[in-house]
């Protein structure tokens, strides 16, 4: 049997979906898994032993050059050669729904009242039903596999085994690595300026805790917030990584602290400790609470449906709650 999952982006989304992969596998090992994802995400996937082929589109760039649409769904429709027995549109976007209908005849998806664009859902053969409000990776997890007949349970996330592979990694990233201290990673980025926690407080954290503190960043304003924050305090900040070169780096740190970003949730499909910070983000949607993966939420009632980008809640999490419970998870490693 062969499947397509359509999952183009984001990171954290991408991540929250691959956990069903080795479900999958399990109920039927001969199975063929591809995945259709954009271009600059790619890497998350790759040496995932679960995943047959990795399909990369650019359609982010057809906003910028309208004529690259055509490019796009030749390239669409050469993966259709493939003959897909089933095609499941984990994203549901009218944008995936269109890939996953080009790419083959029966296909799963999200029905019109689980997901914001519900017109996606007239491309779908069969639809599966759960609020668009419930957790992302429940949500994942059975748009996945109930289109295959069985059912993945919060046990089964629970006890999931780490996700994410690489390979052929920078080794330069060892060199910021202490046999000493403990490995704190401070994930400083997001992808609006509302959901990134305060700059100065990541510097009174990195200080109370006193370990080797380490900083990710991808972007001049990512960049220049890690700057300040090396400039007031003992951390160490990595160059410019691939996402590659990202999973070997918080695969092999104790901990994992930062806003609600793909590279945090990273920590959570690695199995490592982590801390996310939710503002205006639904701390209870966006990850799994387990042992060693925590949340710190600010004081706002969030809406999933009505997400407020100038809500800059997060800024006012009190930085002494997320040393606490760093230094709770940093005493059992």
């Amino acid at each position: 049997m062969k499947i397509a999952i359509v999952k183009l982006s984001a990171m954290g989304d991408i991540i929250h979906a691959m956990v069903a992969l080795q479900y999958i596998k399990k109920q039927d090992s001969t199975i063929q898994i591809d995945w259709i994802v954009e271009s600059s995400f790619a890497q998350v996937l790759e040496n995932n032993p679960d995943i047959s082929n990795i399909y990369r589109v650019n359609l982010k760039n057809i906003k910028k050059d309208k004529f690259s649409i055509f490019t796009q769904i030749k390239k669409i429709k050469d993966i259709s050669k493939n003959s897909y027995n089933l095609v499941i549109d984990a994203q549901g976007l009218l944008k995936s729904s269109i890939v996953s209908k080009i790419l083959g005849s029966k296909i799963a998806g999200f029905d019109k009242n689980s997901i914001r664009e519900g017109i996606a859902s007239l491309f779908y053969n069969e639809g599966v039903s759960i609020a668009y409000s419930d957790n992302t990776i429940d949500r994942n997890v059975k748009v996945l596999s109930k289109p295959l007949g069985f059912d993945i349970s919060k046990e089964d996330i629970l006890n999931k085994e780490p996700f994410l592979f690489y390979k052929d990694e920078d080794s330069l990233i060892y060199d910021y690595l202490s046999d000493v201290k403990k490995n704190v990673l401070f994930v400083i980025g997001a992808s609006w300026p509302s959901k990134m926690y305060s700059k100065e407080k990541f510097v009174k954290i990195i200080n109370s805790l006193d370990e080797n503190s380490l900083i990710i960043w991808n972007s001049d304003e990512e960049k220049e917030i890690s700057e300040f924050i090396v400039s007031n305090s003992s951390a160490k900040m990595f160059p410019r990584v691939t996402l590659n070169s990202l999973k070997a780096i918080i695969s092999k740190v104790d901990l994992v602290i930062g806003n609600d970003t793909g590279p945090t949730h990273m920590a959570w499909a690695l199995n490592i400790p982590s801390i996310t910070l939710f503002g205006n983000t639904p701390g209870y949607r966006n990850t799994y609470l387990t042992n060693i993966n925590r949340v710190i939420e600010s004081d706002t009632k969030v809406d999933p449906c009505k997400l407020d980008r100038n809500d800059f809640s997060i800024k006012d999490i009190n930085e002494e709650l997320i040393i606490n419970e760093a230094r709770g998870l940093l005493q059992n490693i």
